[in-house]
C-alpha cells in the first residue's frame, strides 16, 4: 500500500516515540541494580521499581484512554513525551541521593512519572495509528514494534556505553533531551486538526467478558511480565561472570533484536490468514522453554557459570521472544 507525504511522517513520528519510549524502560537495565545495591537496596525492591512502570501502564492505559478524545491526540502526545522526558532526566540524578529510603522512594516516583509520560505517549500514537491506517493496522501496528524491538536494542548498549564514559547520571541525561526534542517535532510536524478517536460505549468491564479479548489481554499480559522480568533479574544473575556494562548491555541486545526482527513477521502472517492462536500457543510453549534454559531451572543438566554457557542460554532468549 502506498502512502501519501502526511502518512508517511506520522509513521515516523509514532515511530520514533516507540523507539524513545523502549529505550527509557530498558536503558537502566544494565547498571541500576548495582547502583541500588550500593545504596542497600534488595532485588525485591529494585525489582519493584522497574515492575512499577508495566503496573501503572495496566493501571493508566484505559484512563488514557478515555482521556485522549477530551485532551487531543497531539496535545496527550506531547504532554507525555515531555513528562517522560523530565523523569528520565531526573532519574539520572539518583546516585547523588545516599540515603537508602529517599534513593528507593525517588526511584519509584521517578519510575511512575516516567510510565504515565511513555503511557500517555503510546495510547496517543496508537490511536493516531488506527486513525490514519485503518486498511493495515496489523501491518502497520508491527512496524511500530520495529521501532520498539530496536529501542530494546539500543537502550541497554547505549546505557551502558555512556554508563563506562560517564557515569551513572549521562545515560539518563542524554536521552531525556533525545526525548524532550522528540515532542519539538511533534509540535512541528503533526498537524493541529488530527482528528480524535470516536468515543466507544462499551466499558473495560464489558470488553473483558468477551473470550477473545480476555485471552488476547492475559497474552499480552504474560508477554510483558517474560520480557520485564528479566530488566531486574538478569544483570545480577550474569554479575558472576565477571561482565562490564557494556558486555552486560550486549547481553540485553538479544531480546529488542529478536523482538524487532520477527514483529513483522507475525503481524505480515496475521494479515496473511494465519490463526493467531497457533502463533500465541508456540509462543508461549518457547518462553517455556526460554526460561527454564536460562536460569537454569533445577531440573535442567547445565552448570551455572562459564561463558560458554552463559553465550548459548542467553541465545535461547531468542525463543521467548
Amino acid at each position: 500500500m502506498k502512502f501519501t507525504l502526511s502518512e508517511w511522517i506520522i509513521l515516523a513520528v509514532v515511530g520514533s516515540v516507540h523507539f524513545c519510549c523502549a529505550i527509557c524502560i530498558s536503558l537502566q537495565a544494565p547498571f541500576y541494580p548495582e547502583e541500588a545495591e550500593k545504596k542497600g537496596c534488595t532485588a525485591t525492591e529494585y525489582g519493584f521499581v522497574f515492575g512499577s512502570f508495566e503496573l501503572v501502564t495496566f493501571i493508566s492505559s484505559p484512563v488514557f484512554g478515555s482521556l485522549v478524545q477530551k485532551v487531543g491526540l497531539k496535545y496527550m502526545l506531547v504532554i507525555g513525551i515531555v513528562l517522560n522526558a523530565l523523569s528520565t532526566i531526573a532519574f539520572g540524578y539518583l546516585t547523588y541521593i545516599d540515603e537508602r529510603n529517599i534513593f528507593l522512594l525517588l526511584s519509584l516516583c521517578l519510575r511512575v512519572l516516567e510510565s504515565l509520560g511513555a503511557t500517555g505517549a503510546m495510547v496517543a500514537t496508537f490511536s493516531l495509528t488506527a486513525i490514519s491506517f485503518p486498511e493495515s493496522v496489523a501491518s502497520t501496528f508491527s512496524a511500530l514494534e520495529v521501532c520498539y524491538g530496536m529501542g530494546y536494542i539500543v537502550g541497554p548498549t547505549l546505557g551502558a556505553l555512556l554508563f563506562e564514559v560517564g557515569g551513572f547520571s549521562l545515560p539518563f541525561v542524554v536521552m531525556g533531551v533525545v526525548t524532550l526534542g522528540m515532542s519539538f517535532l511533534v509540535c512541528i510536524l503533526i498537524k493541529k486538526g488530527v482528528p480524535s478517536p470516536t468515543k466507544a460505549n462499551a466499558k473495560v468491564t464489558h470488553l473483558m467478558s468477551v473470550p477473545t479479548v480476555l485471552v488476547n489481554s492475559i497474552a499480552t499480559v504474560i508477554t510483558a511480565t517474560a520480557m520485564g522480568y528479566y530488566s531486574a533479574t538478569l544483570e545480577p544473575h550474569i554479575r558472576g561472570f565477571g561482565l562490564s556494562s557494556v558486555e552486560v548491555g550486549f547481553v540485553f541486545i538479544i531480546t529488542g533484536g529478536t523482538y524487532a526482527l520477527i514483529a513483522p513477521v507475525i503481524g505480515y502472517v496475521c494479515d496473511t490468514g494465519l490463526n493467531p492462536k497457533k502463533i500465541m500457543i508456540i509462543g508461549t510453549i518457547l518462553t517455556v522453554i526460554s526460561y527454564s534454559l536460562v536460569g537454569p531451572a533445577p531440573f535442567m543438566p547445565i552448570e551455572k557459570y562459564g561463558r560458554t554457557v552463559l553465550i548459548l542460554r542467553c541465545l535461547t532468549v531468542f525463543f521467548g521472544t
